[in-house]
């Protein structure tokens, strides 16, 4: 028997008329459905309304200021008693840098790993080096190219109806602020996305205990936005950038509460591994309540795509070596070169060169985190990090179909086109990829009662949101219409583990029923 919903939860918007059931319908609509109605007063108006740009402080027009003198102090006991082997680890990451940078600059986008949805798990195996090595991939044919491109027509008509909707830029919204249509649920909570979003974490992800309370099996739902991009747009130029906050990859109470990077700050770079989620359990990764800082812990970032794009039109670019760069982004703020490129008389190879840097250890530290922002996510401005060579080994993940599937791990470098140069929108779904964790359920919990009001999901701007669009997703429809597993990722069910999964699999369910009142 289903749970009920908890009744603290009981504010719920069901006064809108359901649309007819799509395709993949596998739930028979309940015989009783509760009704009730929520007022403006329930409203939470703890953060103001904003839109994607205030995620990034390039975007919002923040000015960089100078991180106060703790950061220093935080940089010092890092590597304090491992400065040796951390300059050591640093020397042999550049040469590692600089082999790997040849690579992706010569084979370019198809160096980005492509799998058949209809041939998952023997491609998944196949392909697992690669994956893990890149961080990156399309899944092709996930969802039928007519049902992914008909998400598109039916978000325009939402929003159409909905004259109000919010997005970026003001002046011609392209990044739309919808969290809740009930095109977005479809596609969230389509058996096959769901298929994939668990394959991809049980086959790529580990721990290195089982008992480790964390289902890799069971997901968990993190509502985001989606984006229409119109040709000839430039106002959405993301430039490379990590989610998952900035500063708290550093910070003692953010990841390092999970120890993830301590490998790296201890002068072992090579043996710190992106995949293992027993650390990430335990970190903090939003210690600033920003606008979009992504407080869940998501093993992927992904988006759905609803059109036909290709490099250069609007598309992505992923820097495609998740390991080497996560440790040379926490690395170079304790190193600085000796002579700057302008001094070089601009020789890059020159500027680059292993022994032309220096630690900055004991008096030399500053508080310098390079493109690290309080508040905003991680980016990597021109110049800051140039042992990257970010301008030759950003790549454009290959051309995408509507119903393709692109994922990238939560510690990779991306971006999006400056300029979209194609003939038609660029438009996707963004929808990653959460395993069932205490503290994720603890996020879901408030994501359902922000669903439940039609206010924007937790991580991002507040406001009214969706709370009067005509035709938003509902309990109701989401019970009625959505695949079982995708209505326990909302929270409006109770998780059911898999028979088979792990026993801390198994133990992440039951704190998440706890968390989310069904139990």
């Amino acid at each position: 028997m289903k749970a009920a919903l908890p009744s603290r939860l009981s504010p719920v918007t069901c006064r809108v008329r359901l649309s007819t059931p799509p395709p993949h319908t596998c739930r028979q609509p309940p015989q009783h459905q509760t009704r009730r109605v929520v007022s403006m007063a329930s409203i939470s108006p703890n953060k103001r309304e904003g839109d994607i740009s205030d995620a990034f402080a390039s975007l919002s027009g923040k000015a960089p200021e100078p991180l106060p003198d703790r950061y220093r102090q935080l940089k010092l006991r890092l590597v304090q008693g491992h400065e040796e082997a951390v300059i050591a680890s640093w020397k042999r990451l550049l040469r590692a840098l600089q082999r790997e940078n040849e690579l992706i600059a010569q084979t370019g986008p198809p160096i980005v790993p492509e799998i058949r949805f209809s041939h998952l798990d023997q491609d998944l195996a196949a392909s697992k080096p690669e994956l893990k090595k890149r961080g990156a991939a399309i899944i092709k044919g996930v969802i039928p190219e007519d049902e992914a491109r008909a998400y598109k027509y039916e978000i325009e008509e939402y929003v159409r109806q909905n004259p109000h909707t919010r997005g970026f830029p003001s002046d011609n919204p392209q990044v739309l602020e919808l969290y809740w249509s009930t095109i977005q649920a479809r596609a969230r909570f389509h058996p096959s996305l769901l298929k994939a979003q668990t394959t991809l974490m049980s086959s790529l992800w580990h721990v290195s205990n089982p008992n480790t309370p964390i289902s890799l099996s069971t997901p968990l739902c993190y509502a985001d936005r989606l984006r229409i991009r119109q040709p000839g747009d430039a106002q959405f130029a993301l430039g490379p950038h990590q989610d998952g906050g900035s500063v708290e990859r550093w910070e003692e109470n953010g990841y390092g509460l999970g120890g993830i990077y301590n490998p790296i700050f201890r002068g072992d770079w090579e043996s710190y591994d992106p995949f293992d989620a027993s650390g990430r359990l335990n970190a903090v990764t939003n210690l600033y309540d920003g606008l979009g800082p992504c407080s869940m812990f998501r093993t992927f970032q992904g988006w759905l795509s609803m059109s036909n794009s290709g490099p250069g039109e609007g598309t992505l670019l992923v820097n495609p070596l998740v390991k080497e760069t996560a440790a040379y982004t926490l690395l170079r703020p304790f190193f600085r070169d000796i002579k700057t490129l302008n001094e070089l008389g601009g020789d890059k190879r020159r500027h680059l060169e292993v022994d032309n840097w220096e630690f900055t250890g004991g008096e030399k530290m500053t508080s310098d985190l390079q493109g690290a922002t309080p508040g905003h996510g991680q980016e990597f401005p021109e110049g800051l990090h140039p042992h990257l060579e970010l301008d030759r080994t950003m790549v454009h993940v290959p051309e995408v179909r509507p119903g393709d599937y692109v994922v990238w791990h939560c510690d990779t470098i991306h971006a999006v086109d400056k300029t979209h140069n194609g003939r038609g929108d660029s438009s996707v779904m963004y929808i990653p990829v959460c395993p069932t964790t205490e503290a994720n359920a603890k996020y879901v919990a408030r994501q359902r009662a922000a669903f439940l009001e039609g206010t924007p999901a937790p991580d991002f701007s507040g406001g009214q949101g969706e709370f009067r669009h005509v035709g938003r997703s509902t309990e109701d429809y989401v019970m009625r219409f959505c695949d079982p597993i995708g209505v326990q990722s909302l929270g409006l069910d109770r998780l059911v583990a898999l028979e088979g999964d792990t026993p801390g699999g198994k133990e992440a369910a039951k704190l998440a029923n706890q968390v989310l009142g069904f139990i």
